[in-house]
């Protein structure tokens, strides 16, 4: 009977040891948690940016090689293409010092003793810093220029505006062999040699409006717009038959120049003639048609203003008998 009442009180103690021993443990396990390190957070001040590369927490990999390439290869895709063909060039080989720190123009030639981008204006400076030049069209609007500057020969299209230019000299233009279209307008020039365009055999526009010109120069066959409007041609300032051979004329603007007469003959070719605002009178019936073929048409000819000229159009009516359109002028 004592045995059994002993082993009673042995169990009966078990749990509230067990208890205890839980309760020992979790406070023991609180402890070691509370005392464990706590990782430090990276502060961006002062203090960090004086750490070696090597003791940051997190070092970082750097490959010289490959960074190094992969900021060209990003610098090269990243220049517009025009910078390209202007800067980019074959590989140096075996060339001396002085070829290979000669720099080259937009055509290729040597820059030596006029500029870097360009051969020098009287300024001066190099055309393609005093005027801009993107790939083969130069723009010289509004820079003050009292003559033509020197172009790269593989100009196509040249734009000087407002400018101060008085004169065209015959070598203004010469082996410009790709000009396609030249703009002087708003310029004070009265004065142009008679073969300054003559030899460009691409050139396929000319703008010389709102200038002083009193005699046009003689003009390329390949011409296909014309706009000398806002001069001072007067009666003999376009001389007998000056587009008889431009046969590839399209649009021929003339207004605001005293004329007293629409120039003769007209090419096949021409779609728009545009004489506003001068002095002409009177309308043959040959101007534009054929007095003795009735049968001719003149389809490509629509578009004809004679508004502001001092001329009755309702007088001659079998002047437009050939016209697909009737042109734009007094009818009374």
């Amino acid at each position: 009977m004592l045995i059994q009442r002993q082993q009673r009180k042995k169990e009966k103690g078990k749990p509230q040891m067990q208890t205890f021993v839980n309760i020992f443990l979790g406070f023991f396990i609180f402890e070691s948690v509370g005392a464990a390190p706590i990782a430090d957070t990276i502060t961006y001040d002062s203090e960090f940016y004086d750490i070696p590369l090597e003791e940051l927490p997190h070092p970082f990999v750097y490959d010289e090689n490959k960074q190094f390439d992969q900021v060209k290869a990003e610098t090269g895709t990243a220049l517009p293409s025009i910078i390209q063909e202007i800067y980019s060039s074959a590989p140096l080989t075996e060339e001396t010092e002085d070829e290979a720190s000669t720099l080259k123009l937009i055509d290729g030639s040597s820059a030596q003793g006029s500029g870097v981008l360009g051969l020098q204006t009287q300024d001066g400076l190099p055309t393609c810093l005093l005027c801009t030049c993107l790939g083969t069209t130069v723009y010289c609007d509004d820079r003050e220029l009292d003559a033509v500057p020197p172009l790269p020969k593989k100009t196509m299209y040249f734009y000087s505006r407002y400018n101060r230019i008085r004169k065209i000299s015959r070598n203004d233009f010469a082996n410009l062999n790709n000009l396609k279209r030249i703009d002087l307008t708003a310029n004070f020039i009265s004065d142009i040699h008679k073969d300054a365009f003559r030899r460009l055999l691409q050139l396929r526009e000319l703008v010389l409006r709102d200038n002083r010109i009193r005699q046009l120069p003689e003009l390329p066959s390949t011409l296909t717009f014309l706009d000398v409007s806002k001069n001072r041609l007067g009666h003999k300032g376009i001389r007998n038959e000056a587009f008889k051979d431009l046969n590839e004329l399209q649009h021929l603007y003339i207004t605001d120049n005293n004329l007293d007469h629409i120039p003769l003959p007209l090419p096949e070719s021409l779609q728009a003639l545009h004489l506003q605002n001068n002095n002409i009178q009177e309308i043959h019936e040959d101007t534009f048609c054929k007095m003795r073929d009735f049968t001719y048409v003149r389809r490509a000819l629509e578009d004809i203003r004679l508004d502001g000229n001092p001329i009755n159009l309702s007088k001659t009516p079998y002047a437009y008998m050939c016209l697909p359109r009737l042109p734009v002028g007094n009818l009374i």
